[in-house]
């Protein structure tokens, strides 16, 4: 009975101090609180009781009272889908870098690690996250691997996966990215789903529309953030889909699908950055920049605000979250400007976020991991036989993660493939780095831009095989052969020269603060411009031309996938 009967104290504390009777813990006085339920703006004091809020109104009084005379109260924001690994920072450090742009939770679908480590990978986030002073909630990864298409450090099926079920801060089953196997009714995968039948189930199918996404979504799925159009984007709205605007590193849809919002539908999206690099989160922000976004392009603050708090809230079930009303978390946000969203203080469960968060410290010198279990790269590995007719060659498409399928005559030279710098067609090649099988896949791409050298990476979505791009052969096995000895990371190379990031956490994050990897990251990427390279984001870029989820073609340690037809296709088309 003992926890019944704290409960019931604190229940007593609370209402004490909401009637006016007893002092809150601590009193908000003064401030412009911002009602996403009702769209109001009033001025009122916020009286704080044991971590959630006790009373909004005039004349409390509390044992500290914090005078925000003229500023904006609004609640915490909370990201509803962001993977962890793609920050390339620990938990611990997540937390340092959100809090301060006024994120107070976050729901991280943790397929990365998983696809790298199991459910080992899953149970390390799960561990590092517990007592940070962001809330971090979880979906149970559901494509490990993502497809049939590629290899993964690790299977997960239905039975894997039955053990998070009992974990609180596992809130549903994560982005079902199989789409065509849930269309076509897969064992496997609709077992994945049922399992999960009775919690949040979100999705995950570009390009998807009529009787397939009505498919898809009346297996239960109810969101997407892969939206990239108002056609796609209206379709998926009427299907009763939670539209997840996404505005991360590289794929960003903000501008495009904002018109879709109206009055009548503004319940129905929510804001979300999916993969984000650390050096974004320092120069431009996190849902902060969305909300600044959103209202600079003619959205109003306050439905702006509703996308980024009480939205996604409600559709993850997170109870009494994303509004600053009574009986609610006191995770509150003190804004110097509400349209720029200008955060002047975050308080988490009614405390000074700066006075959770122990000083950034600068990272020591660690026990080096050792090399990926891959073979060294080998010349060999990486010709391709020139063959009569045109090659398919996947085309970055700027602002998106799909690629476009283009058909390209081929520079040859003694009778095998090589780049043609002119033509801005490079080499691309994924080994294996799981099972230490030595395969490779091979394949061509334009857009990089490289005039010279090569950029590899051990991130690459979603099994996280070792990616390169390069213009020459001996350039994409140093910068390859670079990642594998560091045991993952980044990597441009040229010549006798190396840049590099390393990432020791299964190849993608690091412990290092996030001001000291967003250095390190802005120092490859200035490489890679130096090599010739245009992109703003180059190695998230590069990351997601293995991912055989998103049309239109992509490169995976089995070969050449054309995403539409779901199936490993020949570089050379036939005749």
């Amino acid at each position: 009975m003992k926890p019944v009967q704290d409960a019931v104290e604190t229940l007593k504390t609370r209402v004490a101090v909401a009637a006016g009777e007893i002092p809150a813990d601590r009193v908000l006085r003064g401030g412009r609180v911002v009602n996403v339920f009702s769209g109001r703006i009033r001025e009122a004091d916020v009286a704080v009781s044991g971590g959630v809020i006790a009373g909004v109104g005039p004349k409390y009084h509390g044992r500290e009272e914090v005078d925000v005379s003229g500023r904006w109260i609004v609640p915490g924001l909370i990201d509803g889908h962001i993977h962890i690994e793609s920050t390339l920072m620990t938990p611990p450090e997540l937390a340092r870098a959100l809090l301060v742009h006024g994120t107070t939770a976050i729901v991280s679908d943790p397929h990365e690690i998983a696809n790298v480590m199991g459910m080992a990978g899953i149970r390390l986030l799960l561990r590092e996250s517990e007592g940070v002073p962001l809330d971090i909630f979880f979906m149970a990864p559901s494509c490990v691997p993502a497809t049939h298409l590629e290899t993964a450090g690790a299977v997960l099926a239905a039975r894997d996966l039955d053990p998070l079920k009992a974990v609180p801060r596992v809130l549903g089953l994560a982005e079902m990215m199989n789409f065509p196997g849930v269309v076509s009714g897969d064992p496997g995968v609709l077992e994945k789903i049922a399992l999960f039948e009775d919690r949040v189930l979100d999705g995950h199918c570009p390009g998807l529309s009529g009787p397939g996404l009505q498919a898809y979504v009346s297996a239960g799925i109810r969101s997407d953030h892969e939206i990239t159009g108002m056609t796609e984007g209206r379709e998926k709205l009427d299907a009763g889909m939670m539209i997840m605007i996404r505005e991360g590193t590289s794929a960003r849809n903000l501008a495009d699908l904002l018109p879709l919002v109206t009055p009548l539908n503004a319940r129905r999206f929510c804001f979300v950055s999916d993969d984000l690099h650390p050096d974004d989160i320092v120069d431009r922000g996190h849902l902060d920049f969305m909300v600044k976004k959103a209202v600079r392009l003619g959205m109003d603050p306050v439905t702006a605000l509703r996308l980024a708090t009480l939205n996604p809230a409600e559709y993850f079930g997170m109870k009494n979250r994303g509004a600053v009303a009574p009986g609610y978390r006191a995770d509150l946000v003190v804004l110097d400007d509400l349209e720029d969203f200008r955060v002047a203080d975050v308080y988490k469960d009614g405390r000074r976020a700066a006075d959770l968060l122990s000083p950034a410290e600068a990272a020591g010198p660690a026990e080096p991991p050792g090399p990926l279990n891959m073979p060294v790269p080998e010349p060999s590995a990486l010709r391709i036989p020139a063959k009569s007719g045109r090659a398919r060659v996947m085309e970055l498409v700027p602002g998106q993660i799909a690629t476009r399928a283009v058909s390209l005559p081929v520079r040859t030279e003694n009778g095998f493939v090589v780049p043609d710098v002119a033509a801005d067609v490079l080499k691309l090649c994924v080994f294996e780095r799981h099972r230490r099988s030595g395969r490779v896949g091979l394949g061509l791409v334009r857009g990089f831009g490289l005039r010279r050298g090569a950029l590899a990476s051990s991130v690459a979505h979603d099994a996280h095989n070792v990616i390169a791009v390069g213009v020459t052969d001996a350039d994409i096995i140093a910068a390859a052969g670079t990642v594998r000895e560091m045991g993952g990371g980044l990597c441009a190379a040229w010549d006798d020269r190396r840049v590099v990031l390393p990432l020791e956490v299964a190849g993608l994050m690091s412990g290092r603060p996030v001001k000291e990897l967003a250095r390190d990251l802005g120092r490859v990427r200035s490489a890679a411009r130096e090599l010739g390279c245009g992109l703003g984001a180059p190695f998230m870029a590069l990351s997601f031309l293995a991912l055989p989820v998103i049309p239109e073609l992509k490169l995976t340690d089995r070969g050449l996938v054309d995403v539409n037809r779901f199936e490993i296709v020949p570089l050379f088309e036939a005749d």
